[in-house]
């Protein structure tokens, strides 16, 4: 995978400290051709930290997550996840464009739900959590199966580890989705409009599965979300994104309660009409 960067050298090869972040995103620019997506991103998260991103479609909040997975490259700027560059490799004592290999080490520390659940067909709820830690981490079947049915019985679907995704609801495949994501031990959890696939009756499964992993684990979690309600209940932070930028950003009383900007003002109050 390539990256386009033009000023790698300006960028620290490591961040070091005690108030270091778990993810930066440090002057980072994304463009698809004419069409800037994220224009001079900086962004911190604090280790521990459940920051939900929201703003209308085009802002640039999905393409934050998947540019943390590494499904997008960076034209500029440098992405850091624990301290150490993901987007980038240290190399001669500068910063370089990251090679597959880097990508694929750094790639182990986050997790991501995708609002379309992404899970194998042919293999059941419990052999789809055990693929990763099995043929990515090492691990043995053995350690695998008991590691993956006590994440199935943390979202509550240890009953349904032998059935294969076609056989559940929606709610209950991204629960699943979920539990594999959280198999591989990530520093980071991403959850990308996990519940706008879900019919309304059963967005509460999912909803209350990442309630618990934000009180009981101290999982770094970003979320892009359109539920409101649900970003203000679950929330340490805010981040209204507008034009590929940070528009506003606070706690969610502050976001939710009393925004400052026009546009978030616009934004919540169109937000709210449409409920």
């Amino acid at each position: 995978m390539s990256n386009t960067n033009t000023s790698p050298k300006t960028f620290p090869t490591e961040l070091a400290g005690d108030s270091t972040p778990m993810v930066r995103f440090q002057k980072v620019r994304k463009s698809y051709g004419a069409l800037t997506v994220l224009d001079d991103l900086d962004l911190d998260v604090a280790a521990g930290e459940m920051v939900s991103i929201i703003g209308p479609s085009g802002s640039g909040k999905t393409t934050v997550l998947r540019m943390l997975m590494t499904l997008e490259t960076i034209n500029e700027g440098v992405i850091y996840v624990d301290g150490k560059p993901l987007t980038h490799m240290p190399k001669g004592g500068t910063l370089v464009p990251a090679n597959e290999r880097h990508l694929r080490s750094r790639r182990a520390d986050i997790g991501m739900c995708f609002q379309h659940f992404n899970l194998f067909p042919h293999m059941t709820a419990l052999e789809n959590c055990m693929e990763g830690p099995v043929h990515v981490l090492g691990l043995s079947k053995a350690e695998a199966r008991d590691r993956s049915e006590e994440l199935l019985e943390l979202v509550g679907m240890i009953s349904k580890k032998d059935q294969h995704p076609s056989r559940l609801s929606g709610g209950q495949q991204q629960r699943v989705a979920i539990a594999r994501a959280l198999a591989m031990r990530p520093k980071v959890m991403l959850f990308d409009e996990v519940t706008s696939a879900l019919d309304p009756e059963v967005i509460g499964e999912v909803t209350n599965v990442i309630r618990q992993l934000v009180s009981e684990h101290q999982l770094t979690m970003l979320m892009v979300t359109h539920q409101m309600g649900f970003a203000r209940d679950i929330s340490d932070r805010v981040c209204f994104f507008y034009g590929g930028k940070i528009e506003e950003q606070g706690t969610p009383a502050e976001i939710f309660g009393d925004p400052q900007r026009e546009r978030t003002q616009q934004f919540l109050s169109a937000v709210r009409e449409a409920v």
